[in-house]
């Protein structure tokens, strides 16, 4: 969940800290105490013991976890106890929340917070403003709150360390908007003033005399009308270096979440991601999408690519949201018109109406910018290709394909750049193209070389790996051999044994091309 604190602080998590919460489910102390598979019970109406049905039914449904308010600290040891007999999570609530605030941030958390594999999860290239707000958190090193234009808060990161967060922050939340005295301080400062002239992003100074800490604040606007703020506080480490332009891509991004609400959210969302996937896959043509998104059909577009592997990340689902998030905020400030789009297990990120003098160096800092900060951020290694630039949405499936390509081959070739267009690794590419046609047409592989490679499965023998080093040195038996770390003796023997037991010659040109292609091929698709 998204809610931490101040509003809620965990006190027991017995199933541990990965239970899905599914639904948000009201109890009144006048209603039989009962429970359902996954729901997020808010216990009202009773404090500290008397919430002890609750809890228990809690466990004999399934919920996920219960949160109820406490009367005094000693309260929690009792109901912590209970909890973890009932093997149900168990939440305690600030005694200044009100019920039905936290009941509208949880329902607002969990409306577009990836479920499981059947559920409806993230709408694809966006996520919900609580995670934008956890992102923007990660990218700028701060506490992160969303707020409309009335200053009520609607979505804010988590904070593991109560320490770092200021009163102001803290009322704030408990209030579900910010407190009169210090909105009258922001309005005699100007800042109020500055927001609404311009989405520039604002530096307002700590002060410590009214335990207020530093703050960056950047309008979320939709053309000149303003829909609400952006706040990051800085915690107990200073604010990153590029917090300002996180900043200024979480504007752009959020702006798109806002005025989506005001409209049909759901519909609008998913008729952007459809038509931006079927551009991408070449199923529907560029007018559709130019026209919904408001953007020249006819200027300049690129695709980047970016894949990674989340075999070790916890949840795949949740790496896979986190990773959409900083790219779309990452893109968006860098260019506003930038649409971010999941596509089978890549991210796409839709470039269009670029200007007509922007060039692959460009494009190439700002993946090595994306990968660089998830790598740094989430510790994911992320690849990324730039796609040709085109002269037009119509030609954007070529610009897709291409950078399909490159990432194709620097999977296949373990290419150890991370951010390639295709001058880049044009060989590479090539090549890998090369070997996926012979992976996927055995018969134009020659058998000789399969009988190699049979020869070492059957006898766990190096003879292809052998003739391999031995070719790719230009037939230098010292530097094959020191590469394998055998005597040259020992390769040599093992370059006549090979040409014994198949009838290879690899005097030959054309057998020693062969060889060098067929025996990059990983042993399963020789």
């Amino acid at each position: 969940m998204s809610l931490g604190e101040p509003l809620v602080e965990l006190q027991a998590a017995p199933a541990g800290l990965d239970v899905v919460i599914r639904r948000v489910a009201l109890l009144d102390p006048e209603d039989e105490p009962v429970a359902h598979p996954g729901e997020l019970v808010l216990a009202i109406g009773v404090r500290g013991r008397a919430a002890l049905p609750a809890l228990r039914a809690g466990g004999r449904g399934g919920a996920a976890a219960v949160a109820v308010k406490l009367d005094a600290p000693g309260q929690a040891a009792a109901l912590t106890e209970a909890a973890v007999e009932a093997g149900v999570a168990l939440l305690s609530v600030r005694g200044e929340a009100r019920w039905e605030q936290v009941d509208a941030l949880a329902r607002a958390a969990l409306e577009d917070v990836p479920l499981d594999r059947e559920g409806v999860g993230l709408e694809e290239g966006e996520g919900d403003l609580f995670s934008l707000a956890q992102t923007t958190a990660v990218l700028t090193g701060g506490i992160v709150s969303i707020e409309d234009t009335a200053n009520r808060v609607l979505a804010y990161s988590r904070s593991t360390d109560s320490d770092e967060v200021d009163e102001l922050r803290r009322l704030s939340i408990l209030g579900w908007q910010g407190p009169e005295a210090y909105l009258s301080r922001l309005r005699r400062w100007g800042v109020f003033q500055r927001l609404r002239a311009s989405d520039e992003v604002i530096s307002i100074d700590s002060h410590p005399e009214l335990g207020i800490r530093r703050r960056l604040a950047v309008a979320v606007r939709s053309g000149d009308r303003q829909l609400g703020t952006i706040w990051v506080q800085e915690g107990a480490t200073p604010l990153t270096e590029r917090s300002e332009q996180a900043l200024t891509g979480a504007a752009r991004v959020a702006a798109l979440h806002l005025v989506r609400r005001r409209r049909e959210p759901s519909a609008d969302v998913t008729l952007t991601a459809t038509l931006s996937a079927g551009l991408l896959e070449g199923s529907t043509g560029p007018q559709p999408l130019a026209t919904h998104v408001g953007v020249d059909p006819g200027r300049p577009a690129a695709v980047l690519g970016f894949s990674y592997d989340a075999a070790g990340a916890t949840g795949p689902e949740l790496a896979r949201a986190e990773v959409t998030n900083l790219i779309s905020v990452h893109t968006a400030a860098r260019h506003r018109s930038a649409l971010v789009t999941p596509l089978d297990q890549r991210i796409y990120v839709l470039l269009p109406q670029l200007p007509r003098s922007i060039d692959l160096g460009t494009l190439r800092s700002w993946g090595e910018e994306i990968v660089e900060a998830a790598h740094r951020h989430l510790g994911l290694p992320l690849r990324g290709s730039i796609g040709r630039i085109v002269p037009g949405l119509a030609d954007v499936p070529a610009s897709r394909r291409e950078a399909d390509r490159i990432l194709d081959a620097m999977v296949r070739a373990g290419v150890a750049t991370t951010v390639a267009a295709l001058p880049d690794i044009q060989a590479e590419v090539l090549v890998s193209e090369i070997l996926g046609l012979l992976a996927e047409r055995p018969g134009m592989r020659d058998p000789r070389l399969t009988a190699v490679v049979d020869h070492d499965d059957r006898h766990r023998g190096q003879l292809a790996a052998s003739i391999l080093a031995y070719l790719n040195a230009f037939g230098d038996v010292r530097a094959a051999a020191a590469e394998l770390h055998v005597h040259p003796n020992t390769l040599r023997y093992r370059i006549r044994r090979a040409e014994e037991l198949t009838g290879l010659d690899l005097t030959r040109a054309d057998q020693r091309l062969l060889a060098m292609l067929q025996l990059r091929l990983p042993p399963s698709e020789a």
